[in-house]
């Protein structure tokens, strides 16, 4: 059974303290919309007026190299329930990264306005947008001691294991070249830390499809 967008709002962190009454208003002030493969949400250095919530689908919030090159390092994968873009209600600024559909997708847009207008009038919501950012800041820790830590093969193995969702059997949600933006490093170091894997019997690959035969020693190489 499908939950309703209030329903879905009061399952992310940044609504956990809301009051039910509302929770409703902020729903109701949602809008859908619908993404296709590629589409652009919002650009990095855009001024915001909304934070999204994933409805379906997958959305990237990456960040590139312009104008040096075409490159992207991906920030964050967003999936059902995951919501985003919330930075510019709290400080006012553009924003930081761009949010792209990684596949047809849809999101519920939450205008900023309808939010200020209850956090005005229930300051406890606070607590729920406060839990939301400390765990912004938890993962945005582990990304830079992977960076530090793991070498490209470590991190590629991570990823893919953060990919698969636990399945032995999967289909890479992503590119190739959408994966070494997750990983932070060129796509041809990236497929040369897979290509070793397969050659040591730890992963096969067909195309976009992935079989792990050794999750332990992948898991003990991405930590």
């Amino acid at each position: 059974m499908l939950m309703t967008h209030e329903e879905l709002l009061s399952k992310n962190a940044f609504f956990a303290a809301t009051p039910a009454d509302a929770l409703k208003k902020i729903a109701a002030a949602g809008v859908v919309r619908s993404l296709q493969r590629g589409d652009v949400l919002f650009n990095e250095g855009e001024v915001p007026d909304a934070m999204f919530v994933v409805l379906s689908g997958r959305i990237a919030i990456a960040i590139g190299n312009r104008p040096l090159d075409s490159r992207e390092s991906m920030l964050a994968l967003m999936e059902s329930g995951d919501l985003f873009g919330e930075l510019g209600l709290l400080d006012d600024g553009a924003r930081s990264a761009l949010a792209r559909a990684l596949e047809p997708s849809s999101v519920l847009r939450i205008p900023y306005s309808a939010v200020k207008t209850e956090l005005q009038s229930n300051p406890a919501m606070l607590w729920g947008v406060a839990k939301l950012l400390a765990s912004r800041l938890r993962v945005m820790d582990e990304v830079l001691s992977d960076s530090v830590f793991l070498d490209v093969t470590g991190r590629t193995a991570k990823r893919l294991l953060e990919l698969s969702d636990g399945k032995d059997e999967f289909i890479l949600p992503v590119t190739q070249e959408e994966l070494a933006g997750m990983v932070g490093a060129s796509r041809e170091r990236v497929n040369k830390a897979i290509a070793s894997f397969i050659r040591l019997g730890w992963l096969e690959q067909a195309d976009r499809r992935y079989r792990i035969k050794e999750r332990s020693k992948l898991s003990t190489r991405s930590s």
